[in-house]
């Protein structure tokens, strides 16, 4: 796991597992790697592995099944949706609004612009994947 040096070891595992759940990798009602595990792969000391899988527990993500492991809560995926989107409004929609009001570009000319740039965008991924 390549470290970010900006954000704590077990947040970024935290961030990871919760990335796995949301791609489908951890789904809904299973087990998750164990603190030994997940210690052992991204070579990080087990306690660190152990605050990240219990910052999950603490906020509702994960459940520990007494002697069997950790586990995705029911609705965990979700709730991480939810959660993702509540902060890309926040990190970006709001900031994003702001600058085109100051530019005077319309709601409408804005959502044009963002339509235009997708399909621009899908276009490029399309060629690219093509010529590989």
């Amino acid at each position: 796991m390549e470290m970010d040096a900006t954000q704590p070891i077990f947040r970024q595992l935290a961030l990871r597992i919760e990335q796995g759940i949301v791609d489908g990798t951890y789904p809904e009602e299973t087990q998750v790697p164990s603190t030994t595990e997940f210690s052992a792969f991204l070579r990080i000391n087990p306690a660190t592995a152990n605050k990240g899988i219990n910052l999950l527990v603490d906020t509702g993500i994960l459940y520990k099944k007494r002697g069997i492991g950790m586990f995705v809560v029911p609705g965990a995926r979700q709730k991480l949706l939810s959660s993702r989107r509540e902060a890309f409004t926040r990190q970006y929609i709001h900031p994003l609004l702001t600058e085109a009001a100051r530019l005077e570009i319309t709601p409408e000319d804005l959502s044009e612009m963002i339509r235009s740039t997708a399909a621009d965008l899908t276009t490029t991924a399309d060629t690219t994947r093509s010529s590989l």
